[in-house]
């Protein structure tokens, strides 16, 4: 998952990095209000965890920001105001979900997961694709009911892939969906080619199919046709 984390107190915000990011998740990060919607412009995400209370601003506005621009991120709201009012405002703008502090990191990763499965594949935890069968909690690919093994880039790039079946994305989409926006400073996408490259053999080898299609000058599609 490609997460980003707006919240304003530090230690919160950095176990909550920590902890994502242990797991092979890209994790950003944003500690007040500007920096927040700095992020939200430039880049999207599978789950944006926001807190409502931020230096220089309201949560609450980059939310709306959010919506009325028909981006779709995922929006978990987390804030130590156990107020009502707060809850259904946010889930009324169209926030996915609301966690009241404190809580512990393993609910939020559990609420963070259903949001994006949710968007992604429809709830589902098993993904069936022709041959492909993917555990999306025990982050398992068989293809032809054999194991295939895959690295934690190559897995995340997979069902980046399915989760976009049919669409081009484009080589940028791609490497900032894996690196996020530290990919700014890389000379050129030749690491894409290796990833992708890797994934077909892979495949392949287990006697699967290459649904993955170039779209000469624009990106990649992943096709079931």
């Amino acid at each position: 998952m490609k997460l980003l984390i707006i919240e304003d107190e530090a230690g919160l915000r950095e176990s909550i990095e920590a902890y994502f990011t242990e797991e092979g998740n890209i994790c950003e990060t944003a500690h007040d209000f500007s920096s927040a919607m700095s992020k939200v412009n430039l880049y999207r995400y599978d789950c944006i965890v926001l807190d409502i209370t931020l230096p220089h601003g309201n949560g609450l506005d980059i939310l709306k920001h959010l919506k009325a621009g028909q981006q779709a991120d995922g929006v978990l709201i987390i804030s130590a105001k156990n107020s009502l009012d707060d809850r259904l405002t946010g889930l009324d703008l169209g926030a996915d979900d609301y966690l009241t502090k404190p809580f512990h990191l393993s609910e939020l990763r559990a609420r963070v997961a259903a949001i994006v499965r949710r968007k992604a594949f429809n709830g589902n935890n098993i993904l069936t694709l022709h041959e492909i069968f993917i555990d999306l909690t025990a982050k398992e690919v068989k293809i032809n009911q054999v194991p295939v093994k895959f690295t934690r880039k190559e897995y995340s790039l997979l069902l980046y892939f399915i989760a976009n079946k049919g669409k081009v994305v484009s080589k940028s989409a791609i490497a900032e969906h894996l690196w996020g926006d530290s990919i700014d400073i890389a000379d050129n996408f030749d690491f894409i080619y290796s990833h992708i490259k890797n994934i077909r053999k892979k495949m392949v080898e287990a006697g699967g199919k290459d649904y993955i299609q170039a779209a000469y000058g624009m990106g990649y599609k992943f096709t079931d046709a």
